[in-house]
């Protein structure tokens, strides 16, 4: 006998009415969510953690939040889609600052007391702020304003209607400028590009 895929009943609901049914503590809700999101979320993760352990454990811290908070998604502010990218996206770049944070105290612990010899970590280390520099430069190399949407989108996490409103712009300009800016790092990068794909 051929085994019969589960699906739930679920599934055919809409993103909305999931999360409403995660508010009466119906775990399958989150199930499906879960099923339809992790994916994305955890490629999200990977992407901007470069580490697939980092982006499983923020996956988790999530589908957890969301759990314990589902009254905190906005149907009006956005759709469910993009409420979760926005929280993978920002806790990502939480737990980012925070390695930082750890890998600067390690630096200055390892200045105080250097090593006898360069490990393959410390290696990485070196190429991964090479890398990092390089990327500054071509920022900086970016017309001010250009520049300025970037910093404002990965740096504070606002989104184009934020930046525009912030800075007040056009939301036309602002994707203009984004995208102006985009084009001229992906062209500056490729290399880099090539090497992490």
């Amino acid at each position: 006998m051929n085994p019969i895929a589960f699906t739930s009943p679920l599934e055919s609901l809409t993103d909305g009415v999931l999360v409403r049914l995660v508010d009466d503590r119906r775990p399958e809700a989150l199930e499906v969510l879960y099923a339809r999101y992790s994916p994305s979320l955890l490629a999200l993760g990977k992407r901007i953690l470069g580490s697939l352990s980092d982006a499983e454990e923020v996956l988790q811290e999530i589908f957890l939040y969301i759990w314990n908070h589902p009254r905190r998604y906005d149907s009006a502010r956005s759709s469910v889609a993009t409420w979760l990218m926005l929280l993978a996206r920002s806790r990502a770049i939480d737990r980012l600052r925070t390695r930082k944070v750890v890998e600067r105290t390690h630096e200055g612990s390892a200045l105080a007391n250097p090593a006898p010899h360069t490990s393959s970590d410390s290696l990485d280390t070196v190429f991964l702020e090479q890398r990092r520099d390089r990327v500054q430069r071509e920022l900086d190399r970016l017309p001010p304003e250009q520049r300025q949407v970037l910093e404002m989108a990965f740096y504070q996490g606002l989104s184009q209607s934020e930046i525009a409103a912030k800075a007040e712009l056009p939301l036309g300009t602002v994707k203009t400028r984004t995208l102006l800016a985009m084009k001229k790092l992906r062209n500056a990068l490729r290399d880099e590009i090539r090497q992490l794909l």
